[in-house]
């Protein structure tokens, strides 16, 4: 019996060495973020600070988590395709340095370490002067995709 083709591959799943391409959620939609780069070496976004804000007027904390965590989950998934598996967050953490009422920031997350487990990422959280908002480090495990 003949091996299936990789055109009779479901199109939602990349093979191993195809890159997984971002797609944004529910939240993330609402929340207005943009991509602006996806890697494995890197991931940018942007996201308003208009909507986004809690009832004193600043960028709120937990829009800072969920959109740090969702860049940063991305950049994992991204390396995890290319071993043919998908990532899961299993810890994240912030650091809010400052905070904004105004504007645009702009989300980074770098590789700390890309294991074939376990990947970590530092995601930075900056204004439009290029200032420090907050600091994530998250972490994903590596788990075979189903399907």
């Amino acid at each position: 019996m003949n091996a299936p083709s990789p055109q009779d591959a479901a199109p939602s799943q990349p093979s191993a060495h195809e890159l997984w391409k971002i797609t944004l959620g529910e939240l993330d939609e609402k929340m207005g973020v943009k991509i602006l780069e996806e890697s494995v070496e890197r991931v940018v976004a942007t996201m308003p600070v208009e909507g986004n804000r809690q009832s004193f007027g600043l960028l709120h904390g937990g829009a800072s988590l969920a959109v740090g965590e969702a860049v940063g989950s991305w950049a994992a998934v991204i390396h995890a395709s290319t071993l043919g598996k998908t990532a899961v967050g299993v810890d994240v953490s912030a650091t809010h340095h400052r905070s904004a009422r105004e504007g645009q920031i702009t989300i980074t997350a770098t590789p700390i370490h890309l294991g074939g487990t376990l990947t970590t990422h530092e995601v930075l959280i900056t204004n439009e002067a290029g200032q420090r908002l907050c600091t994530l480090r998250i972490t994903n495990l590596l788990m075979k995709r189903k399907g």
